[in-house]
Formats: C-alpha cells, structure tokens, sequence
C-alpha cells in the first residue's frame, strides 16, 4: 500500500491535550475576549451545531485559548479539590464534561494550522506550544486530581461499573500513569520542562517541512520538459503556475502528489532526477529550513523524558499500551517482512533494467527511474497502462462510490447541505443520517485539493466527537487530501493508488461516524495507533470491488464502466512493484524504531540513516517513503513516534477481517 500520510488529530480528554499556540502581539484586550471571541461560543446552528469557521480570524487565537484555559483550570480545581470521596461520577465523568471550550478552540485551530497556515498563524505557534504544553502537564502531573483517579480504580466498587466505564477509568488511569502522575515533584518538574521543549520543537520540525514543501518546486519552461507527460498533469502543472503567477511555463510541486506521478511518466531522465532529489531533501539542504539538528534534540529529550518515566527508551514508553506492548513484538513482524520484501525488490529491479537494456537506454536503475521503468515493466507485463486506468477514476465519482460502500456497509445516507461555513471554498459539506430511521449519524467536511499554506498528504480529522454524556451529540469529520486541479470544469482523474488512499482515509471518517458511546475520550478513532488503522486499511478493499467499479468507475468522457478485461489486468497486476511499496515502508518502520531504542546516544540523523539501511541490506534504488528530516509522523509530535509499524500491524489484521468478511458473504 501507499503508505498514507494519516495523521489523526484526536480531540481528546485534557489529559492528552496537544500543544496549540498564541501569540501576545494578536492579543485582543477586555470584553472582546471574553464576551464576543466566536471561538468561544457553543457551536450553534443546524445539525447540532456547527464550527463558526465564517467568524474565524487568527487574532481571536490568542485570546481565546487564555480564556478556555482559565475554564478548564478551574473545571479542574473543582474537581480535585471535592470534599465527597472520590467516585467514578465525581471524578472519572466529571474530568470526561471538562475542557469542552478548549476542545472547540483546539478543533478550529487545528482546521487553520494544517489547511491555512500562514506566517502569522506560525508565529502564534512558536510562542504559545509550550505554554500549553506546561498546562496540560499541569493537569497529570496534578497530585490531588491523581489521587482521586487512583482511589476509584482501586476501588472494589469498580467491577460494578458498566464495561465502558471500566475502560474509561483504566484509559484515564493509565493516561496519567504514562504521562508521570506517580513521579516525584523534582522528576515531574524535569518531565514537563522536556515537554515543553519538545513542543517547540515539534513546532519548528513542522514548520521547516512546511515551507521546504511551499518554497522549492521545479519549475519546467518548454513543451520538452513535459515530454511523456498525461494531458492531466500538464494542466495541473499549469494550474500550479498560475497560482505562484508564473506565465507560460508549469511547476511541479514539491509534494507526493505532484512528485510521484512526474517521476512515473517524465521521458526527461535529469529532470526525473531534479524532482526527485528537491523531494527526498525535504528538511535535509542544510538551509534554515534543515531538520537534522531538531531531530538529534528530539531524540536525545524523548530519552531522557522515557528514563525519568521508568522505561528503558522512548519506544518502550510509547508501546506499552499498544497492542504490540513491546517494541521486541513490532520489531520481530517488521523483520519477518524485510527479507522476503527486499528479494522482491532486487527482481523487480532486474526486470527493469533488463527493459532498460533492451530499449538502448544505457543507463544504470537509480531511485528517479523506479517508477517510470516499473510502469514500462507493467505495461508489458500485463498490458496494464496506468494512465488508461485513471481515465474510469473521476475523484468525484469515486466519493459517489464510497457513498454507496458506506449506505451498503452501514446504511448510511449522505447529503451535501450548504448552509453551513466552511473555511475553504474548496471544502463541501454533508450531512450523514440513517438511511432507515433518517437520524442525524454525524458531518462529514470534504477538502480535497492542494493549496498554499495546506500540509501534504491525506488524513482524517475530528472536530467534534460523538458521545451521550453531555446529551446526544453526533460527530463531525472531515478528510482531507492534496489533489491537484486541473482545468476548471474538468473532472479530476486521480491514479489507482491515490484511489485506494481515498478509499482509506474514508474509512477514518466512518471509524468516527460508526461511533456510539458515552464517553468522548472512548468516540471514535480514539483507539491505539496499532489498531487504528485496521478499519481504514479493511475499506480501501472494497474499491476493487465488482459493485463499485462497475457503478462509479466510469470513463471520464463516454460514461462508459471500466471494461472487465481491464479490471483484470488490474487484478493480475495487483501484486506488481510490491517489493518497492513494502520495502520503502518498512524501511520508514525500521529506522523509526531503531531511533528511538537507541536510548541517550547523540544521534546525527543522515548519518544513523545510512548506516542503519546500509545494515539491513536497503536496495540502492530506493530511499525510505519518508526519511528521518522530513518524518512528520514522528517528529511533528509524539502521535505515530515508535509507531510507524503500526501500518504492516493493521494490515495484518486487515487482511484477516476482510477475508472472514467475505467468506461470510
């Protein structure tokens, strides 16, 4: 699979706060803050309240979450300060009921960050992640609060309580266990000053990755640099020139979406190679924006922190409620799988050369010609063209389709409404109900184009949780991913692999969607990240489907369904260039966890890289799918950190469950 850019922004109790940001200098003084700030009002209008994204401006930032966070400490000091003995309702539930304001503030500011970044909005962010991060430090690190926590789940009384309600007091339990509850003062006071240096660093690791993937592009000048070129992307080429007011000529983005399908189809072999560098030197050019030095003190502080909190490295920490539990466990799948991964990697590269040789190329395979020469590979393989499947996948037809998988899966019904904001022009909105009773299931918020000031890649977020504790509230989700558009008024056609990260980020929102139970902290995707995949990874199997390929993979011009003898040449290519798929994210898995059982050595990060994969036998023609300065899975937080495994895990389990799935009919 591609490996997806899936970073799931968990809205969750204040225990697990992530760090957001403010700035003094936007500081809007008096009532405004307080009385008028729309950051600060529930949620009104229709479908049980929406984000007020049309009342949103950055300067409502700063004093927005001042005043959030003055309501949620108090929330807390009441609660840990309650003169009745503790109990699940005057405590567990009660922490579950505060923080709802935060958690508004911290969804709206997470839509801007990830989709409408600006400078402004970073520095905002640079001067306020780690004072946030000392306030939630302030709440686990809270010694009256954990009291109470620790008293109900040592309470016999406990196996009274509903199955939910067990789970709930252990997750908090543990939360505040891992997050160094039981340290003692001098050791929690470490804890949180590494915290909040990481939240700062965190912080500029985003921002360089950011801005190496806004500032650098190639930009082509002649109709033979597009030589090989699809009509498709030379117009999403042009469409990205006129955004940066370029005349006559085409940019290629320096973003997955816009690097992979150049690197696939350019006849250019140098210009391959230059669009293929810019990339994988995301935060690696030695410039301002370079990431290696942030990465070495993120390394040596998530060691330092995991030994102050009992555990021998920071992988041992952040596995130890997972379901691998060790990172011995992970470790031990990801190796099984190289071996055999990396054997396939070599005979998909003989082929290719031996095509290569044949053509008169005279040329050596390198990492800018793999997926150009697999694509030749398959087409005379299988008599396979990628190209011609992207004609039968029109990206909005394909969302009729996952429509239809989730009315077929889960009888939902999905309708587009418009009279709720949104933040983006791009964005469209719908309403998701029971087909059978016509009750509201949740929101769905679509974003499906690349912009300027938009992260790259694809994933889900949540803006609102569902839950029954605070009344009946359904969920709102989004999915956003980084599509380029072509001419306006033309369908975009995006390629198989693209199609099936649709299909698994849409199965993040149904995660969320399919959710129903009391709590928040327990809603959703709110699972380990080595489960949290397995749903997502279970869906994107059924855009192979006969039922949905034949209704929804229609050919962009005629309307005609993709032709059987085309789905099976998809079908018999289907296992094609998984060497390099597997390998590259493997590769990303491996040194991920290799980082971090290091423990406290100081670590140079391209070095560490190249002789780690030298060690493991890492074929020469191909680099990992995200390398150690651009990792953002692991080093724009702590989320995915010793924790990219997670995908082959999920897929694992995946695979099991579709297969009983279908055996079932």
């Amino acid at each position: 699979m591609v490996t997806r850019i899936t970073s799931l922004f968990l809205l969750v109790s204040i225990s697990l706060l992530v760090s957001y940001c403010m700035n003094k200098s936007e500081e809007k003084t008096g009532a405004t803050a307080s009385e008028a700030n729309a950051l600060l009002q529930k949620w009104e209008g229709p479908y049980n309240g929406v984000p007020p994204f049309d009342k949103v401006e950055v300067s409502l930032f700063l004093p927005a979450f001042e005043a959030a966070m003055t309501e949620n400490r108090n929330e807390i000091a009441e609660i840990a300060s309650n003169k009745a003995a503790p109990t699940f309702a005057n405590t567990i539930e009660a922490l579950e009921k505060a923080g709802t304001t935060l958690k508004r503030v911290q969804a709206i500011y997470e839509v801007w960050k990830n989709n409408r970044s600006t400078p402004e909005l970073e520095a905002i962010q640079t001067t306020m992640e780690p004072r946030l991060a000392a306030f939630a430090d302030s709440i686990t690190q809270n010694a009256a609060l954990f009291a109470r926590i620790e008293a109900v789940n040592n309470d016999p009384a406990k196996k009274n309580l509903t199955p939910e309600q067990q789970r709930l007091l252990w997750r908090y339990h543990t939360n505040f266990v891992l997050k160094g509850a039981k340290l003692d003062p001098a050791s929690k006071e470490k804890v949180a000053a590494i915290n909040q240096q990481l939240a700062g660093l965190f912080a500029k690791f985003s921002q360089n990755q950011l801005a190496d993937e806004s500032d650098k592009y190639l930009e082509l000048t002649s109709e033979k640099d597009l030589d090989g070129l699809p009509e498709d992307l030379r117009a999403a080429a042009a469409e990205a020139a006129a955004g940066k007011n370029k005349s006559g000529t085409w940019i290629i983005a320096n973003t997955r979406s816009s690097i992979e399908p150049f690197l696939t189809y350019a006849n250019r072999r140098d210009l391959r190679e230059k669009a293929w560098r810019m990339f994988i030197n995301r935060g690696d050019n030695g410039d301002a924006n370079d990431n290696n030095a942030l990465v070495t003190q993120i390394l040596q502080l998530r060691a330092e922190r995991a030994k102050l909190l009992g555990y021998p490295t920071h992988a041992h920490w952040r596995l130890a409620d997972k379901m691998a539990q060790t990172p011995e466990k992970a470790m031990q799948l990801l190796e099984a799988v190289w071996t055999p991964a990396v054997g396939r990697v070599k005979e998909e590269v003989k082929d290719m050369q031996q095509l290569a040789d044949k053509a008169g190329d005279k040329i050596k395979i390198e990492p800018w010609d793999y997926r150009y020469y697999a694509e030749k590979v398959r087409k005379a393989r299988y008599d396979l063209d990628q190209d011609e499947v992207k004609q039968y996948l029109q990206l909005e037809k394909l969302r009729e389709g996952m429509f239809f998988v989730a009315g077929e899966l889960f009888n939902f019904a999905f309708e587009q409404v418009t009279d709720v904001p949104v933040f983006h022009p791009d964005v469209r909105v719908y309403k998701v109900t029971d087909k059978t009773s016509g009750q509201q299931v949740g929101m769905w918020y679509f974003d499906p184009y690349a912009r300027e000031g938009k992260r790259s890649g694809a994933w889900m977020t949540a803006y609102r949780e569902q839950e029954t504790l605070n009344g009946n509230i359904t969920t709102i989700v989004s999915n956003n991913c980084n599509f380029i558009k072509g001419k306006p008024g033309e369908p975009v056609l995006i390629s198989w692999e693209d199609a099936e990260t649709l299909f698994h980020e849409f199965g993040h929102a149904l995660h969320g969607l399919n959710s129903k139970v009391t709590y928040p902290l327990l809603s959703g995707t709110n699972t380990a990240t080595d489960y949290v995949e397995f749903p997502s990874q279970i869906l994107e199997r059924w855009l192979s489907t006969p039922e949905v390929l034949q209704k929804y993979a229609l050919h962009y011009k005629t309307g005609q369904p993709i032709p059987q003898a085309l789905v099976d040449k998809i079908n018999n290519a289907s296992k094609f260039n998984q060497g390099f798929a597997t390998v590259e994210l493997i590769a990303s898995a491996l040194i991920d966890m290799k980082l971090h059982l290091a423990g406290s050595a100081k670590i140079d990060p391209d070095a560490f890289e190249k002789e780690n994969l030298a060690a493991l036998g890492m074929p020469s023609e191909i680099v990992m799918r995200h390398r150690t300065p651009q990792f953002g899975h692991i080093f724009a937080d702590d989320g995915y950190s010793a924790g990219y495994y997670s995908y082959l895990w999920s897929d694992v389990l995946s695979a099991d469950a579709y297969e009983a799935f279908t055996e079932a009919g």
